[in-house]
């Protein structure tokens, strides 16, 4: 059984709620407005306020609320007048609405309704339509077969119908179907004949709908040219119509061809222009997508920061519209239908027959029906254990790129309590490196290279200060910084950062060995001192961890009159490491905005390879 993600399954639903409802008229805002005008007045009784009422829930499509609202005011009245054609259309049109609104169990309950209204009205066309309804949701259950037979039978009721365009309708969502589960042949079938009647009919929305849904099989199929062509000509139809739901799906289409194609930043700017129209109309489903596309996308780019603050926002919405209880209801309504169903058939059985055959006929339904539920149950623990895996997995994602911006004491305490509380460290050593003549020489390099350069020594210096235990703290340009005794209770943290200097040293001396990067070496000035610092996180966007203190204002100014390819220490490192250190005495040097400072050189210290950190 394939499972769907969302921006699959909805796109038959966008389709129902727009094209199927009311192909009388077209839904349009200054109509919308109008019909509102003649509600207020409330001079309308008996058909006529039916029809309104009717007319308003279709052509609410900015306001999905109010369309929800003159639906169930259309049921309610509908039920009083003993009216079954008008409250088959209530029921549609409430469907439709929680449909959009991300409430498929709801949707489907009331799918059931209409088709039952349809059948007590003997209306054909409603039939058809109400049948392609509860096709749709079994699509987004992926149950291939139950879709498959429930399209099929609407598109056969609406054959011997004269609305061509309900017709349509139906070929077109059997086409989403066959496309969700990769069926692209039978797909592009179904969205041709779909086609000739939109365009014999010089239908607009069917026409867009069409060419969008041609356009996501061509993407599928590695076509984009065809697929841009297609989903543009959608999305221009639909822009001219104000219908936004689907433009949102198509623009997350779009993102994706030009991900296919390299070009990062465009695939980035649909992203971003299916996020707004979803969040200014308040789509859920989409939402939710669109902000899965940028995690996905900044990630792939390297902005873990803008790639986290937007799966953070994909998984509040995920959660705020997928839970198991509405799956385990949304299967219950589904087996009350077909329990309902098969006891119409017995009831007819038995009006024709009356007779003992009934009996067997009976067991054989039940038999049936207690096949069904154990089916049900084995595949709903089935989707529940998908589910928790999913979610774990999605959980360590998230703690991960949580862990690429903070420390790991630091994440913890942020997702714990919201924020993270400053702290006061009484004695941190903090290293700073820089590159010599780095910067005139950046001038000359493409913005490629220079990335390139920085990041070929910088991930050896992450690797090196993981290493020994100790944080990196930020990179500003060219120069590095990392402290060490910030998260840990060992005292050893000046020994293990002048160790790790040593290394980084080495590193970019054996650069200048490759005679392949020759060009791209450089010497390296390297300082350290000890003292104590604050730490802390700043903003509330870009968040970052960082350090402040004189001990950080002091270890740049040791590394500033360092030497290239020495480490310069303070003297208060000094003391710390003198015991296990040859260090040179620089003798006391005049420091901008400091004064006289004692400096060293550290020329060896012991190993420390035999402890692990």
């Amino acid at each position: 059984m394939m499972v769907l993600n969302r921006r699959q399954a909805y796109i038959v639903f966008i389709g129902l709620y727009c094209l199927f409802t009311q192909v009388v008229i077209s839904q349009d805002q200054k109509i919308a407005d109008s019909l509102i005008k003649i509600y207020e007045e409330n001079r309308l009784v008996g058909i006529e306020k039916l029809e309104l009422l009717r007319d308003l829930s279709f052509n609410q499509r900015n306001d999905i609320d109010a369309s929800l609202k003159f639906a169930e005011e259309l049921i309610e009245l509908s039920m009083r007048q003993g009216n079954n054609t008008f409250l088959y259309s209530g029921y549609l049109r409430k469907g439709g609405a929680h449909i959009l609104l991300g409430n498929v169990e709801k949707a489907l309950e009331a799918y059931i309704q209409s088709a039952e209204a349809a059948v007590q009205a003997d209306y054909l066309e409603g039939q058809g339509t109400a049948n392609m309804s509860i096709a749709d949701v079994y699509v987004v259950m992926g149950n291939t077969k139950n879709a498959e037979t429930y399209y099929n039978k609407a598109i056969a009721i609406l054959r011997t119908s004269n609305d061509s365009i309900a017709l349509a309708a139906a070929l077109l969502n059997a086409g989403d179907a066959y496309f969700n589960f990769e069926n692209f042949d039978k797909a592009l079938e179904y969205f041709q004949e779909s086609g000739i009647i939109y365009e014999k009919r010089d239908y607009q929305v069917g026409k867009a709908y069409n060419k969008g849904n041609l356009g996501m099989v061509f993407a599928k199929q590695g076509k984009d040219e065809l697929a841009e062509a297609n989903i543009n000509e959608a999305i221009t139809i639909l822009e001219e119509l104000q219908d936004y739901y689907p433009i949102a799906v198509y623009l997350t289409y779009m993102s994706d061809i030009y991900v296919s194609k390299g070009e990062w930043k465009t695939a980035i700017d649909y992203a971003k222009r299916s996020l707004t129209l979803a969040e200014q109309y308040g789509l859920k489903e989409q939402i939710s997508d669109a902000n899965l596309k940028l995690s996905e996308l900044y990630e792939e780019i390297g902005d873990q920061v803008a790639s986290f603050k937007y799966y953070k926002d994909y998984i509040t919405y995920r959660d705020s519209v997928v839970n198991l209880e509405n799956v385990q209801k949304a299967a219950a309504l589904r087996n009350n239908f077909e329990i309902s169903q098969k006891e119409i058939e017995v009831d007819l059985a038995e009006q024709r027959e009356k007779n003992q055959r009934n009996i067997a006929i009976g067991t054989g339904i039940v038999l049936f029906l207690i096949g069904i539920l154990a089916i049900g149950l084995f595949r709903r623990n089935t989707f529940i254990r998908k589910t928790k895996q999913i979610i774990e997995e999605e959980r360590d994602r998230s703690d991960n790129l949580l862990l690429n911006i903070l420390p790991e004491e630091t994440a913890a305490e942020l997702k714990a309590n919201g924020a993270v509380k400053a702290k006061k460290y009484d004695a941190v050593t903090v290293l700073f490196t820089d590159f010599k003549g780095f910067t005139s020489y950046s001038e000359k390099l493409s913005p490629e290279a220079l990335v390139e350069t920085i990041s070929f020594y910088f991930s050896k210096f992450d690797a090196i200060i993981e290493k020994y235990g100790l944080e990196k703290i930020k990179t500003i340009g060219d120069a590095y910084m990392c402290a060490g005794g910030l998260h840990d209770n060992t005292k050893d943290h000046a020994h293990r950062m002048v160790t790790a200097a040593f290394e980084i040293a080495s590193c970019v001396e054996e650069a200048k060995k490759d005679k392949d990067a020759k060009d791209l070496t450089f010497d390296i000035r390297i300082g350290i001192n000890t003292g104590p610092v604050v730490a802390g996180v700043v903003g509330t966007k870009k968040f970052a961890y960082d350090i402040w203190g004189d001990a950080v204002n002091v270890a740049s100014r040791m590394e500033s009159m360092s030497q290239p390819g020495k480490i310069n220490i303070s003297e208060n490192t000094y003391v710390l490491i003198k015991e296990e250190a040859d260090c040179e005495y620089r003798g006391e040097i005049q420091v901008k905005n400091r004064g006289m400072m004692k400096m060293y050189f550290v020329n060896d210290i012991k190993d420390l390879t035999s402890k692990i950190y």
